[in-house]
């Protein structure tokens, strides 16, 4: 019997929410977070080594695909998951956001997006449309609703505008999706920090009918107070039975607190960006692996940590490969870096199941600021 896309909603604790989505590529427990890997690949890693962090579910990324190797190329071949040998569920952004940060020329319409790619100056037309083209063709278990990512700031006439154009494409978006067992559709909100447009956008999405709800433009420069004040008002809006997905979060202090605002689903390339750049999240905060403070330190990087870096290297060699640029150090550094996001969302999923989240978040943000251990 072919699996229906489906969230279960287990336990809450508060506002904290404890279930799994169901996909035609397997289950994910949620509150979950989603390793980035923009190009068919989580960079710096084996598929089965992203696995082995306790990650269920990857991001592809259709701006990038499209352009190399080409939507058309990856489904002749199988779709992404084949493609890059990736077992579970695969969510793709639509392209939206891309378009507009990394397009050499870009002309937006009604219609959708002109754009010249960064790589060729080959133009393009990304449409409601055919970002859903794209996405079927990735074989994506969740798909994100075409969309205008709101700048920071905008006025409150910019943010109007640039929501009722995202809902007007989240309903095309609707019309071109290719409904299939175990596949869903996402719309994503949109409303910069406005109440009232916020509100508007989640009636308008709920109108047209999702399998689940993102929060989108959070995270571009407005700061975790008013991220966070946006997300008490906007959470509530969105349907319970499901899922809630907040793009492109982020810090681990951010992700707890969206939790606790009852988020389920994150993603952000945050840590392995941090592990090509020498930078080790720990309990106690971020580390730099370039300072010299770590050159004769036999500890792991963080004692409690389960990843090869942790169980098997010590701070002096990661901060011996990380000098020598060896291409080792961003490898094992982006290892125990998702590492530690994967362990965090499993401390809250057993915090909300035991009914002690807001004990779990006090104790983690303490220890965070605590910083890090004294060299010996």
């Amino acid at each position: 019997m072919l699996t229906q896309f489906r969230f279960d909603l287990h336990a809450t604790d508060g506002a904290a929410r404890l279930g799994i989505v169901h996909t035609a590529h397997g289950p994910m427990d949620t509150p979950a977070f989603m390793p980035v890997g923009t190009a068919g690949t989580v960079k710096a890693m084996l598929p089965d080594s992203v696995a082995a962090t306790g990650a269920q579910t990857i991001l592809g990324n259709t701006y990038h695909l499209m352009l190399r190797p080409g939507a058309e190329r990856i489904g002749r071949l199988g779709g992404l998951h084949e493609f890059m040998q990736w077992q579970g569920p695969i969510l793709t952004d639509s392209g939206g956001f891309q378009v507009m940060s990394l397009a050499k020329l870009r002309k937006m319409t009604e219609e959708g997006v002109a754009f010249q790619s960064h790589i060729d100056g080959s133009k393009h037309l990304l449409t409601p449309e055919r970002s859903m083209q794209i996405q079927h063709l990735l074989d994506a278990d969740i798909t994100m609703a075409f969309d205008e990512c709101t700048p920071f700031p905008a006025t409150p006439e910019q943010a109007a505008q640039s929501m009722r154009l995202s809902m007007r494409w989240a309903k095309r978006s609707k019309d071109a999706f290719v409904e299939r067992p175990g596949y869903g559709l996402f719309g994503i909100v949109q409303g910069g920090i406005h109440h009232d447009l916020r509100q508007e956008s989640a009636e308008a999405l709920q109108g047209i009918g999702f399998d689940g709800y993102a929060v989108g433009g959070l995270a571009v420069g407005e700061g975790q107070e008013l991220m966070f004040s946006t997300l008490d008002f906007t959470t509530p809006l969105l349907p319970t039975d499901r899922p809630r997905y907040l793009m492109g979060v982020g810090k681990p202090s951010d992700i707890v607190g969206a939790v606790l605002r009852g988020i389920d689903m994150f993603d952000c390339v945050m840590p392995t960006r941090s592990g090509r750049t020498a930078q080790g999240f720990t309990r106690r905060g971020t580390v730099n692996l370039r300072n010299a403070r770590h050159q004769d330190d036999p500890r792991p990087l963080d004692e409690h940590c389960a990843c090869p870096a942790c169980r098997q290297y010590s701070r002096a060699y990661l901060h011996h490969l990380i000098r020598s640029e060896e291409i080792l150090g961003p490898m094992l550094l982006t290892w125990h870096n998702i590492q530690f996001y994967q362990d965090v969302m499993k401390g809250l999923r057993q915090a909300i199941g035991e009914g002690r989240v807001q004990d779990f978040a006090r104790d983690f943000l303490a220890t965070e600021a605590l910083g890090d251990i004294e060299p010996i």
